[in-house]
């Protein structure tokens, strides 16, 4: 943990809180001094991490058991804030998952959630917690994409596309926010050690087993460039690598490649 204290007396809202990056965004906020919201449906996880920040660093934590894609969630959640007096200076988006397989065989009930809680729920929160920060000159907002978001890839296809939106969306909100004290960050990771792999269906490859980091380095190192008012980063050098080298490519071509490293 960084020994400065930027965050100290503010308040952060974490969503899919309840592991993964999510639970490392939470610890990573609290151990700078941020108090939480914790967002997420696994009630028991949650109020497990409470615990475990209360008593760790003293922070003042709040649980919101929600399914975010239910109608009306983002509206309930800042209702809940403002009645719990929280005055939210970070918001962290990282709720969302994967779905795994060809796109014609992939069920549209689950593709559809998929697609309202990567896309849908973080602009939706953005839209309702941003104009405070505004008011008030500060704020943070925290958007996690993937590298997915730099190209085309199949057996990914709708959840690549989904974190391209979020990527350009918050890259665009970044240069509309500037001069005002509050800054849009969108944070990139490869392959992480949380529970993605399993919920996409997808039995880990051999590319994504050797290119696996850690979820707190990768939840330390969004933290820092958010803190640092970073547009966007990609997280790893290789990951950055691979993010620009594909640029160069005919679209066909990085399609391919991505097919092939995720069989």
């Amino acid at each position: 943990m960084s020994g400065s204290t930027p965050l100290q007396g503010r308040h952060a809202l974490v969503t899919g809180a309840s592991s993964g990056l999510g639970a490392d965004f939470a610890r990573e906020l609290a151990g700078r001094g941020a108090g939480l919201t914790l967002v997420a449906r696994r009630e028991d996880r949650l109020r497990a991490l409470e615990h475990e920040l209360v008593e760790r660093h003293g922070v003042a934590v709040d649980v919101a058991i929600l399914d975010l894609t239910a109608g009306g969630a983002p509206e309930e959640l800042r209702r809940r804030t403002e009645h719990a007096g929280r005055t939210v200076d970070v918001l962290v988006n990282n709720a969302g998952y994967g779905l795994y397989g060809e796109f014609s065989k992939l069920d549209w009930e689950r593709e559809h959630n998929m697609l309202e809680l990567d896309v849908i729920v973080p602009v939706h929160l953005t839209k309702l917690f941003l104009p405070g920060m505004l008011e008030r000159g500060f704020g943070h907002v925290l958007n996690v994409a993937s590298i997915g978001a730099y190209q085309p890839s199949p057996l990914y296809a709708s959840y690549s596309a989904a974190k391209s939106f979020v990527l350009n969306f918050t890259e665009a909100l970044s240069y509309e926010l500037r001069g005002t004290g509050v800054h849009a960050t969108v944070l990139s990771p490869g392959v992480v050690a949380t529970e993605f792999l399993h919920v996409a269906g997808q039995t880990p490859t051999r590319y994504q087993r050797r290119s696996r980091m850690d979820s707190p380095t990768v939840a330390r190192i969004g933290v820092d460039a958010m803190l640092k008012g970073r547009p966007s980063l990609v997280v790893g050098w290789r990951n950055a690598a691979a993010a620009w080298s594909v640029r160069l490519l005919p679209r066909r071509t990085a399609a391919a490649l991505a097919y092939r490293a995720m069989r």
